[in-house]
Order: C-alpha cells, then structure tokens, then sequence
C-alpha cells in the first residue's frame, strides 16, 4: 500500500514500531577428502571475512538510507567472522513514499531511504560433515529498525550479495506506535508475504514456501534453489572427473542435505 503525505497517520511524537529482518542463506559443497574440506572453510573464511562483511552491511545501510554510528567486526579461529554495526535515523519526514510499496527494494546504486533509529549484525558458520564429504556455510544477517521504514527494503541487496542455494527469511513487527489521538497502531503498512519484497527474476530461481501468523505480524519465507548442476557444487574440480555412479552418489548426498535444510528436520535417504 501507497500512502500519500496526506494519507500518512499523524503520529504523537516519533513512530516506536520496531521491524526486525532476519535474512538466513546457505551454501552446499562437496568436498572429498579432509584437505578439500579444510580448503573450502579457508577459502570462504577469505570471501566473507569481517572486512567483506563490513562492506556488505556499510552497503545495507546505503540501501536503508541509514548513517553508521559504530562498528565491531571479529575473524574468529579457527572460522567465521562477527560484524555489528550501530546505525542512526534519517529524517522521518523525508522517508519517501516507496517506502510503503510493496515491492523489491534498490540496489545500493539507486538507495535514497531514511529510517528510525536500528542496528544491523551479521554473522559466518562454517562447518563440515566428517561423514560424508558435505561442507555448508552458512550467514546471519538481522537488519532491525524503528520508525517508518521497513529493512525488507534491504533484502534484494542482500539476495545478490550472497551465492546461495538455501534462503530463510523471518520479518516481524513488534509494539506499538500512537497516532495524534491516542489510537494505538500495531504495524503502519500493508504486507502479506515477504515474497513481495522479492524480484520476479529471483523468485523464478527458487522453490518457496509462506508460514504467516498474519494477526502477530509475523512473516517466513524459506526458498531452495530449483535448478541443480553438479559441476556448481564441487570444490576443486568437475563432475567430467568422476564416474557416472560417483556423480549420482555426490548428487545424492548434495540434495539430501539441502531438502534437510530446507525442511528444517533430518530425513531418511530414499
């Protein structure tokens, strides 16, 4: 929903609804032996290392419009790395009328948004399975605002900033805010899936699945990758180096861990 200046709600002093972004991505890989295990862990330690990071949440806040206040980064040993970033609000009378569409938010070269007062952390799990060859890393990332934006406006950025075969995504408004008269108001936009926050080219990529509780104005969306391909999903080396039966097992195990993913639950291999 669209609201004019003149359909805006008269708020009594600042907007005190609080929306919370949780954005959850996961990356599958196959990786032999120990040393190929230890190199994959390495080499994504470099590619999302707290510097990375940093760059990637200095980039959300372009998006949101959001100027940053502080920031505390960690590499940890033996793996993954911690950035949180304190961030202050834009003038809510400047917000612009998009922020109530529902609709993909900008990439950060097109970002003209203000917020309220929020914070933005995201952290790095690598890990591996010592049983079966499957390495997965995964990244956290909660983008939390006050005042009339929504940070769902981040999720496209985020979508793009990441190589991902698993997506979650939980949105959740939390109090209240008062308008002129003393009514309370317990969200101040319309939203019915964060689908719609999604572009249409990203949402053909992924199988999705909606679990709302629409009166506690919470929202999750989780999304798989639909299109698989082996050679995508190998650490070092392609599937023209395997044989046909080594493809069908390592193709196996990929989507086995992917569906246990996706489902949230361990399953029984088929």
């Amino acid at each position: 929903m669209k609201l004019t200046p003149e359909q805006r709600i008269q708020l009594h002093e600042f907007n005190n609804l609080t929306k919370s972004l949780s954005f959850n991505m996961y990356d599958v890989c196959y990786t032999k032996t120990k040393e190929e295990r230890e190199a994959y862990i390495k080499y994504i330690d470099e590619q999302y290392n707290a510097d990375r990071l940093t760059t990637i949440l200095k980039d959300v806040a372009s998006v949101i419009g959001a100027h940053v206040l502080n920031i505390a980064k960690q590499d940890y040993e033996p793996q993954g790395a911690s950035v949180t970033m304190l961030v202050s609000e834009g003038p809510v009378e400047e917000a612009p009328d998009s922020a109530f569409e529902e609709s993909p938010g900008p990439l950060p070269e097109s970002a003209v948004l203000h917020l309220d007062k929020s914070h933005i952390t995201v952290h790095t799990y690598p890990e591996y399975n010592p049983a079966d060859g499957i390495s997965t890393f995964r990244a956290d990332i909660d983008v939390s605002t006050c005042g009339e934006i929504s940070p769902l406006k981040a999720l496209n950025y985020m979508i793009h900033s990441f190589d991902t075969d698993i997506m979650t995504m939980d949105y959740r408004v939390r109090g209240f805010t008062r308008d002129v008269s003393g009514h309370k108001h317990f969200i101040d936009h319309d939203i019915n899936s964060i689908q719609n926050y999604i572009p249409d080219e990203v949402k053909e990529l992924f199988d999705m699945i909606d679990v709302n509780i629409y009166q506690e104005n919470i929202f999750h969306t989780k999304c798989k990758l639909k299109n698989f391909d082996l050679d995508n999903y190998l650490f070092g080396y392609n599937k023209r180096e395997l044989y046909l039966n080594e493809q069908e097992e390592i193709t196996d195990k990929l989507k086995h861990e992917m569906d246990e993913i996706y489902y949230g639950k361990n399953m029984k291999r088929t």
